[in-house]
C-alpha cells in the first residue's frame, strides 16, 4: 500500500532512526480493559511495548500534546519509541482512541499493512457510564450526571461548556463512541479479516486467562508463558474535583501555587516518598467506589442504542442482544 502525503509529511528529514512500526495495535475502546490485557502481553517476553503507554500518533485529528511527556510528532519519532525491542520481539502499542478516530485505521494501514488489530467493546451503556465516570476522574469532565453530561454534547460539538482542563474536547462526544459497526468497518476496508481480533468485554472479565491466551495466538506469541492477572484503570468516581485539584498541582503543577504548596514537602521528604504520600491521599480522600447507575437512564441509553447492538450482533455473527440484556428492554 502506497504511503499517503499525509504520512509521508510526518517523516522528519536528517539520519535514519532506528526503530520500528508495531507489528499489533490495541485500538481500543477505553473503560473495556484494555489497559489490563495490554499490561498482561506487555510482561510477555516475546513482546515489547513503549513506555509511553498511549503514543496516539495515527489519531492526528486529536491534539497532539500531554501534560506529563512529549507525544511524538513525525513518523521518526514514532519509531523511535521502538527501537529498544529486540530482532526477535514482537511489538506492540495500545492507543485507546483509535477506534474512535476517523482516519487511524488508514494510517496504521499506510505504516504498517501487515498489522493485526485488536479491539475490544462493551456492552453501549455501561461503558458511557465508566466513560462519564473516567473523564470526571481526569479532569475532562464536570457534569457529575450522565444525563446532564450528555446533554452538552450539542454545545461542546461548537466548541462550548468545555471545562477548563479538557485537552480533548472529542472525549466529551460520547455518541460517536457507541458507533461500533461504523468503526469496526473502517479497519476492515484496510485490512483482512484474519488480521482483525474484536473482543467483547464480558468474555474478557469471565475468561480473563482464556481471552490473554487467544490475543497472544493472534499476535504470534507463545501463549504457553505463564500469566499473571492484572486489573489496571478500576471504575471509581471522584468526591471532591477541588481536593484532586490541589493534589494535582502538588504532583504535578508548575506555576508559583504548585511551586508554593511544594516547597514545605520537599524539604521534608523525597521525591518517591511525597508521590506515594500523594497517591495515598488521592486513594482515601478523593476517590471512592462508583455509585449506582441510574437505572432509568441506563434504560434509556439501552432503548436508544438498541438498534446498534442489532446491528454489531449480525456483523460479529454473535447474539449480543441477549448477552447483553436488550431482548429484555420492554
Amino acid at each position: 500500500m502506497a504511503i499517503s502525503a499525509e504520512t509521508a509529511a510526518s517523516v522528519s528529514a536528517g539520519p535514519e532512526v532506528r526503530g520500528r512500526v508495531p507489528d499489533f495495535f490495541m485500538v481500543g475502546h477505553p473503560k473495556c480493559g484494555t489497559t489490563a490485557l495490554y499490561d498482561m502481553l506487555a510482561a510477555h517476553p516475546q513482546i515489547f511495548t513503549p513506555e509511553l503507554r498511549e503514543p496516539t500518533f495515527f489519531a492526528s485529528e486529536l491534539p497532539r500534546e500531554d501534560h506529563r511527556t512529549k507525544l511524538p510528532a513525525t513518523l521518526d519519532e514514532y519509531r523511535a519509541l521502538f527501537a529498544a525491542a529486540r530482532p526477535e520481539q514482537l511489538v506492540g502499542e495500545r492507543s485507546a482512541t483509535y477506534l474512535w478516530s476517523a482516519g487511524a485505521a488508514r494510517r496504521i494501514a499506510e505504516a504498517q499493512p501487515a498489522a493485526r488489530i485488536v479491539a475490544i467493546l462493551r456492552e453501549p451503556a455501561s461503558f458511557l457510564r465508566s466513560l462519564h465516570l473516567q473523564n470526571l476522574q481526569s479532569h475532562y469532565e464536570t457534569k457529575r450526571d450522565l444525563g446532564a453530561a450528555l446533554a452538552l454534547e450539542r454545545d461542546r460539538r461548537a466548541g462550548r461548556r468545555i471545562p477548563r482542563r479538557c485537552r480533548r474536547p472529542q472525549a466529551l462526544f460520547y455518541s460517536e463512541y457507541v458507533r461500533y459497526v461504523e468503526q469496526l468497518r473502517r479497519y476492515r476496508a484496510v485490512f483482512a479479516e484474519e488480521q482483525m481480533l474484536v473482543l467483547i468485554y464480558d468474555d474478557y472479565r469471565a475468561e480473563n486467562e482464556a481471552t490473554v491466551r487467544r490475543v497472544l495466538r493472534f499476535v504470534g506469541a507463545d501463549e504457553r508463558v505463564p500469566i499473571a492477572p492484572a486489573e489496571v484503570n478500576p471504575t471509581v468516581r471522584i468526591r471532591s474535583q477541588h481536593l484532586d485539584e490541589l493534589v494535582h498541582s502538588v504532583s504535578v503543577g508548575r506555576g508559583p501555587v504548585s511551586r508554593a504548596a511544594k516547597a514545605p514537602l520537599k524539604a521534608l521528604a523525597p521525591r518517591r516518598l511525597r508521590r506515594s504520600a500523594l497517591a495515598a491521599v488521592q486513594r482515601r480522600l478523593i476517590l471512592a467506589p462508583p455509585p449506582p447507575p441510574d437505572e432509568r437512564l441506563m434504560l434509556e441509553l439501552r432503548r436508544r442504542y438498541r438498534p446498534e447492538v442489532l446491528a454489531l450482533s449480525e456483523y460479529l455473527d454473535r447474539d449480543l442482544v441477549s448477552l447483553w440484556g436488550y431482548d429484555r428492554l420492554g
